[in-house]
């Protein structure tokens, strides 16, 4: 397992894994795929709801936090806070070998809390002293409340992950709140370099939604020239923002701002890619690593996702070639009036209401678990 993980953090891409369970802790199968080279894991309500929700691994600590009076809210939080602790403490070796580069374990705050700054601050902070690991990042999410909590939580010294971020206008803000909260860190004399923080790019669902845009204007059109050129428009989007994501980390965290920053000991802040399993049959089940390798950036996949490409990955730097063929894809889709900027904004909300719901569904399935005899 270990040589292609190795050979991609060879050329700067940190792999983690987009998963976590009790089982997979306590049977020794996280500390072998660390053993083998894997950098780190993120979490997420969905995530933690099939965990849960799946066989019987949590049933006896939900009966027992609720025979000591805990709220239904309250055992969530013990059962995913000491998940995240347990996994964190298998990856502190990672953490200090690499001096705090990787070995980090995600927990998101509440999604209940995505439209409001104060709360989401307040919620971090509580998580971060509970937790109480430096290894630790806190997913929040890339939204108009996000920014400047993401901003006061690095300010304070706490790690983040800033998650579903789709359009190159939300990567951009969250890269100059990083920025804000690493300044205000320097500033008022804390560690910049224990404020790490990745920036979460969603990439499979832009082409699902892409896609489906694509294959309506196929069905409409009656031209064969037209379809040839839409249909080699699939696919095509997501690696397309994605490469014109990474060229805006270039320039920004290769500009003066930053290179000051960096002299006081601040880290650049990674791009890590997301939701990167293969959702269409048609594409190849490691398209979105395959094509999104390079330095310095964190691809987090889910567990299927990894088996496949340590069993046929090829590792080699893409992420920076063919840049202009990205603008001319957006371009050429934007041409038959599919405009990524549109088509992000509606995966941001459809993003949020998502993990809310599946926030709510581990709630209600830890209840259920509770009253059960």
């Amino acid at each position: 397992m270990s040589n292609r993980i190795e050979e991609l953090a060879g050329i700067g891409q940190s792999i983690w894994l987009d998963s976590i369970n009790r089982s997979m802790i306590r049977t020794g199968e996280l500390q072998r795929q660390i053993d083998a080279g894997l950098r780190g894991m993120t979490s997420n309500p969905t995530i933690f709801d099939k965990a849960i929700s799946s066989g019987n691994e949590y049933d006896e600590s939900i009966r027992e936090l609720h025979k000591q009076g805990k709220t239904t809210f309250e055992i969530y939080d013990d059962l995913t806070v000491r998940d995240v602790q347990d996994a964190a403490d298998l990856f502190r070796p990672v953490y200090e070998s690499t001096a705090g580069l990787d070995g980090y374990v995600s927990l998101e705050v509440s999604p209940k809390l995505a439209f409001k700054d104060k709360e989401t601050v307040s919620e971090a902070k509580r998580l971060h002293r509970k937790v109480n690991r430096p290894n630790v990042m806190f997913k929040v999410p890339a939204t108009g409340a996000g920014f400047p909590a993401i901003e006061e939580l690095l300010s304070s010294g706490i790690p983040v992950n800033i998650t579903l971020i789709f359009s190159i206008e939300q990567y951009i803000k969250t890269a100059h709140a990083y920025l804000r909260g690493i300044k205000r860190l320097i500033d008022n004399q804390g560690d910049a370099a224990a404020a790490s923080s990745v920036a979460s790019v969603f990439v499979s669902r832009i082409d699902t939604a892409t896609d489906r845009l694509i294959d309506e204007k196929l069905q409409a059109s009656g031209d064969e020239e037209e379809k040839n050129k839409l249909r080699s428009l699939r696919g095509k989007a997501a690696l397309a923002n994605s490469k014109l994501i990474f060229r805006q980390y270039m320039e920004i965290f290769g500009g003066e701002e930053f290179r000051s920053l960096h002299e006081k000991g601040a880290r650049v802040q990674r791009v890590l890619w997301g939701s990167t399993g293969t959702k269409d049959p048609a594409y190849s089940d490691i398209k979105y690593v395959t094509e999104l390798q390079g330095n310095p950036t964190v691809n987090t996949l889910p567990q299927q996702t990894l088996d496949a490409f340590l069993d046929h990955g090829v590792i080699g730097e893409t992420l920076t070639k063919d840049i202009n063929d990205a603008e001319a894809s957006i371009s050429a889709l934007r041409g038959y009036g599919i405009d990524l900027d549109t088509v992000c904004a509606g995966l941001l909300d459809e993003g949020l209401v998502s993990f809310e719901k599946s926030f709510d569904s581990l709630l209600q399935t830890i209840e259920t678990k509770s009253e059960e005899k």
